[in-house]
């Protein structure tokens, strides 16, 4: 079993910066595909960024391209999510993923990741 645990959500103003974190745990090697998803309010859950398996490459959400960046800390088996210039359009419930095998051409799908965490509330108002 793999736990994720985010953090870093709250509330801001238009404009503003956020930075998600994701420590992932419970097994030896957390080799594998990981990042972040998010489900608006009344809408589906849907990719955001995330490394791909080999960790060789990143993947974005259109949307978010150039004002969002994820990184990863191997070490401590770390995602992170660095979110500039919000909008009150990135509001949702942002949830950690993990999953040791997913293929590339599965990524944004969410029903192909095994392990999520509990999400965290980010709420972009004035």
């Amino acid at each position: 079993q793999v736990q994720l645990v985010e953090s870093g959500g709250g509330l801001v103003q238009p404009g503003a910066s956020l930075r998600l974190s994701c420590t992932a745990s419970g097994r030896a090697y957390m080799t594998g595909a990981m990042g972040w998803f998010r489900q608006p309010p009344g809408k589906e859950r849907e990719l955001v960024a995330v490394f791909t398996r080999t960790g060789d490459h990143t993947i974005y959400a259109d949307s978010v391209k150039g004002r969002f960046t994820i990184s990863r800390d191997k070490a401590k088996n770390a995602v992170f999510l660095q979110m500039n210039s919000l909008k009150p359009g990135d509001t949702a419930v942002y949830y950690c993923a993990f999953d040791a095998r997913i293929i590339t051409s599965s990524l944004r799908s969410p029903s192909e990741w095994d392990y999520w965490g509990q999400g965290t509330q980010v709420t972009v108002s004035s």
